[in-house]
Order: C-alpha cells, then structure tokens, then sequence
C-alpha cells in the first residue's frame, strides 16, 4: 500500500482471535498506514443461554473486556466491548448504543483518534451508525447475511437495508452482491476479495514441507480448506469418493455440521482445523483444490477466499454453486452437478503440469489485500471529501 495521510478507523466485525477471515485481512492490511481499532463482535445473534459453547464465549468476551485495548500488530488494536447480547432488541440497542459511545470516547482519547471512519461488516450494527461521533461510515459487506440459517432471516435483512442507506460508502465482495446493495445506497462499489500470495506460493517452494497427517495419503489428493457448514455439499463428497475409491478427498477445517455420512468412506480423511501458517504445506499436498459449494442465495452472493489461496498455491481448481469461480477460466473449473464435478476433476488432473501451476499462482501476484484495502480506503476518502466540500 503507498504511504499515504494515516486515517483513523474503528471497526466492528468478528472476534479477532477465530480463523482469519476478510475482515481481518483487510483491517490488517489498512493498519499498515493507519491506525484501526477493532471492536470484537458485538453479537449477530442473541446466545442460546442453554448451550456450553456460547456460555465459554460470554465468558471470553468479560475476560477480554477486562483486559482492555491490546495491540496485537503495530497500529492495530483489539478491543472487546461489553454490551447485552440481544442485537434484535431495540430496548437492548438503545443502551448498547450509549455504552458504545462512551467506551470508544474513552477509547479514542487513549489512542489518541480524533477524527475516525467507522467501518463495521455486521449488519447488526446499523442501530450505531452515525451516533458515535464518526466522519464517515462504511458499511463492508462480505455475505448475503439473510441466507445463514443461523441467524433471522427477516430481520437481519431489514438491518442490513437501513445500513446499506445510511453508510456513506458500501463495498460489497461480489458482483450479484454489488447489485442487490446498490439499489439501497449509489455508493456501493466492488471490493473483491484480496489473497497473501506470498503466504501461499510458498506451496510452490520444494521448502516447504508436507504435513506428515496428508504427506501419506494416497494420490491423487483433493483437498479442500475452510468451515464446514451447510453450505458445502457433503452429497458431492461422498459422490466423488464413491465413483473414485483410489482417490484421496482431504477435508481442513472445523466441523460445523454432522458429517458422519462420511465416515463409511476410507478414502475421506476429515482432518480438522489446521493453524494458518500451515495451510501453504497442504495445499503442496494437493493435486486439486476444490470447492464445493450446494447451490444457494447464500453461495450464489459469495467470494470465497480460498478460491484466490488455490490459485496463488498454484492448484487447478473445480468449484460447484459459486458463480464467481467463472471469472478465472482456465484455471478454475465451475461444475453444476456431480457427474460434470467429477469429470472436472479428471481433467484437471490430466491437465496440470509444473508451469501451469507457475502461471495460476503468478496470476494472483497482484491480486494482494494490501492492494484491494488501498482501493477501498482511496474510495472512502474521495466521498469523505466530497462531503467536505459540499458542506464548506
């Protein structure tokens, strides 16, 4: 990113500390030049009182508010504001919203942030938005959040309209998402999804090593990193490993959703989550990196991440229910059903060769987070001083 004036910007996105995620990278990416302050999640849903995990997680989220501000990388802090955790009650907003002004007032005294862009990428937040003393407000949106099944449907979509109309600049990471947020605010802009490229040539490098829990397997491996929730095809999987037996499907990543219909196939290895430093050397391992996707609002609206990461690792790609896997023909291979899903697959494989590999990863070079947050932040501004002007 060029130097540029620094800019003072809090956000409101996820906890810091779970698996790194766009927001991350793009705040990340912006303290480079600037200083952020990262407020850990103010909640996208009310907790199930009932449940361990979400009790461990309030229990987190007191220890973490105790401990106050942290600066986990230069300019970049992380905070855990205490709030109720109701984000559908407007009785509950209205104090959130007065203990929020408060804290991040004490907050920006600290850091020394006078003028401040908020940037929030929950929908959530819109009850905050434009009461806590901010210059500008930029609304990131990374998901079409109506379609998570775990959150209200009706709801959330309603607060993400009345957010999408009262932030001053909307970016959107795809482009079905760019339409939908457009008719809400004629600020919305593409901002499409960036990669650590440096992070996953790595792959290429006969220095890095394979994990020893895949360096065993049998290949041809196809190998897939993320959460596994519901909106990845767990039929397809286990379609693949049946029409394929000699074949290897690693699966990386946290189990979000039952997936013990796979067990009875021995050449489906659930690995787990796997720390991030790591992922370069599996995807070494991999011989086609894959993503599949069930057909969906949801997956029809996404960018996924990992789609730039195989690439940048060199890897052929085969994708199911992601529209966006169509703009890197050639490398990426969109597959609508399972017969089609696997013929891809034997082909990628037939195909692939040392130079491809070269080619698909040196295509991401310039397609960093550094880059795409520097885009961002140009466009933020110029509306900033738009407003500026047209106030003086």
């Amino acid at each position: 990113m060029d130097k540029a004036p620094g800019e003072n910007i809090i956000c409101f996105a996820k906890d810091w500390s779970e698996d790194p995620t766009s927001c991350n990278h793009v705040m990340r990416a912006l303290s480079r030049n600037n200083r952020v302050l990262w407020l850990n999640s103010v909640g996208a849903r009310r907790p199930n009182f009932g449940s361990a995990r979400d009790l461990r997680k309030m229990g987190a989220k007191v220890i973490g508010f105790l401990k106050g501000p942290r600066e986990v990388e230069p300019n970049l802090w992380v905070y855990t504001p205490l709030v109720l955790p109701f984000p559908y009650s407007g009785a509950a907003a209205r104090v959130n919203g007065w203990i929020l002004k408060v804290t991040i007032g004490i907050l920006r005294r600290a850091l020394g942030m006078r003028d401040f862009q908020l940037w929030t990428f929950l929908p959530t937040t819109v009850g905050f938005v434009g009461g806590l003393g901010e210059s500008l407000a930029v609304y990131y949106c990374t998901d079409e959040w109506s379609g998570f099944s775990h959150l209200g449907r009706e709801p959330v979509a309603v607060m993400e309209q009345a957010l999408c109309a009262k932030a001053d600049v909307v970016f959107a990471t795809s482009r079905p998402l760019v339409e939908g947020k457009a008719t809400y605010n004629k600020e919305t802009h593409l901002a499409s999804h960036g990669v650590d490229h440096a992070h996953f040539a790595s792959a290429l490098d006969e220095g890095t090593s394979i994990p020893k829990d895949i360096a065993a397997l049998p290949r041809p491996i196809l190998g897939f990193f993320g959460l596994i929730e519901n909106w990845i095809d767990l039929d397809l999987i286990a379609y693949l490993a049946e029409e394929r037996p000699d074949w290897s499907i690693a699966l990386i990543g946290k189990s979000a959703v039952d997936t013990s219909r796979l067990n009875r196939f021995p050449n489906i290895h659930l690995l787990g989550r796997r720390p991030y430093r790591d992922l370069p050397g599996y995807a070494r391992a991999f011989d086609v990196g894959i993503c599949p996707f069930v057909s969906n609002e949801l997956t029809r609206n996404i960018n996924p991440i990992k789609l730039r990461e195989y690439l940048s690792s060199g890897l052929p790609v085969v994708a199911s229910g992601i529209p966006e896997a169509s703009n890197y023909p050639g490398s990426c291979r969109l597959a609508p059903t399972p017969v089609e899903f696997l013929a891809a697959c034997d082909e990628a494989l037939r195909g692939d060769s040392p130079e491809l590999r070269r080619r698909r990863s040196e295509a991401m070079r310039n397609e960093t987070w550094e880059r795409k947050a520097a885009e961002s932040l140009e466009i933020a501004a110029r509306v900033k001083a738009a407003r500026l002007g047209a106030a003086a």
